[in-house]
C-alpha cells in the first residue's frame, strides 16, 4: 500500500503530472540518440553542445524570443564552426572541441552573471522538471516527436555511418549529410532535455543509457530496445524520488541511471568470467 501511494499521490498534482510526461517524453529521444552516440563515440560532443547552448539561452532572454531558439541556434552554430575547423586544420576534432565549447560555456557565464535574469533562467543550468509548463510542454513533445521519429525512421542510414562512414559513402549515402543531420538531432534533444536536467547533466541522459544497453546487448535493435525502457524508467523514478524526497530532480534521474549503470557492469563481469571459465573447462577437456 505504501509503494501505491509513493506512485499515486504525486499524479494527484497538475504540476507532477507534466513532469512525468516530460520525463517519458525526454527519457524516450534521449534513450534512441544514446544509442547512436555510444556507437560513434560522441559522448565528448554531446557534452560540449549541452555547455554551447548557454550563451544562445541568454541572448534570446535578452532579445525577447524563445529561449529554445537561441539554445538551438547557439548550439548548432557551434557544432558547424567546430566541423568547418576541423575540415581545415590538422586540429583533432576533440581539440577544437574544447576550445571552442569551453569557451561558449565561459562567455554564457559571463553573460549570465552580468545581467538581472528572473530565476527560471537558473534552472537552465540544473533542470527543473518539475516547473513545466504547459507551453514548455508542447515544445518538449514536439520536439522529441520530430527528432524520434526521423532518427528511427532513418535508423539503418545512421547506424551504417555510425559504424564505417567510408562504407556509407560507398553504397551512396551522403555521410556529410548524415554528420551535420545527426549534429542537429543532438542539438534539438538537448534543447528538449534542458527543462528536465539542464546543462550541467544532460550529457548523462544522452550517454547512460546507450552504454548500459550496450553491455546488455551487441544487437542494436535490442540496444534501442533496452535503452529506451532503461531511459523512461530512470527518469520517471527519479522524478517521483525527487518529489518525496525534496531533492533535485536532475541529479535524481542521472543517480539512478549511476546506480543502473553499475549493475549492467557487474552483469557484464559476471558474464564474461562465466565465459572465460567454460573456455578453460573446454580446453581442458580437450
Amino acid at each position: 500500500m505504501d509503494w501505491l501511494n509513493f506512485l499515486l499521490e504525486p499524479l494527484s498534482y497538475p504540476f507532477m503530472q507534466r513532469a512525468i510526461i516530460v520525463s517519458i517524453t525526454t527519457g524516450f529521444v534521449c534513450a534512441i540518440l544514446s544509442c547512436f552516440l555510444v556507437l560513434k563515440g560522441w559522448s565528448l560532443m554531446g557534452d560540449a553542445i549541452s555547455h554551447a547552448v548557454l550563451p544562445g539561452i541568454i541572448l534570446a532572454y535578452l532579445g525577447g524570443i524563445p529561449i529554445i531558439i537561441g539554445a538551438f541556434v547557439s548550439g548548432f552554430c557551434c557544432s558547424l564552426a567546430t566541423g568547418y575547423i576541423k575540415e581545415n586544420c590538422r586540429v583533432k576534432e576533440d581539440t577544437v572541441m574544447g576550445i571552442v565549447y569551453s569557451g561558449m560555456f565561459a562567455f554564457g557565464l559571463v553573460l549570465f552573471s552580468k545581467i538581472d535574469t528572473e530565476q527560471h533562467l537558473n534552472h537552465i543550468l540544473f533542470g527543473s522538471i518539475l516547473g513545466t509548463t504547459q507551453e514548455e510542454l508542447r515544445q518538449i513533445i514536439i520536439i522529441a516527436i520530430i527528432v524520434a521519429l526521423i532518427v528511427l525512421v532513418k535508423r539503418k542510414d545512421l547506424m551504417l555511418y555510425c559504424f564505417d562512414p567510408v562504407q556509407a559513402k560507398v553504397v551512396g549515402l551522403s555521410v556529410r549529410l548524415l554528420h551535420y543531420g545527426l549534429l542537429t538531432f543532438l542539438a534539438l534533444t538537448i534543447v528538449a532535455s534542458l527543462q528536465a536536467v539542464g546543462v550541467i547533466l544532460v550529457i548523462a541522459m544522452l550517454v547512460a543509457p546507450g552504454i548500459i544497453a550496450f553491455l546488455f546487448s551487441r544487437r542494436f535493435e535490442n540496444m534501442l530496445i533496452i535503452a529506451v525502457i532503461v531511459s523512461i524508467i530512470s527518469c520517471v523514478s527519479g522524478t517521483l524520488v525527487s518529489y518525496h524526497f525534496s531533492a533535485s530532480s536532475s541529479a535524481c534521474i542521472v543517480l539512478i541511471q549511476a546506480f543502473i549503470f553499475i549493475l549492467a557492469l557487474c552483469y557484464r563481469f559476471i558474464l564474461n568470467y562465466q565465459q572465460t571459465t567454460l573456455n578453460k573447462r573446454k580446453s581442458y577437456a580437450q
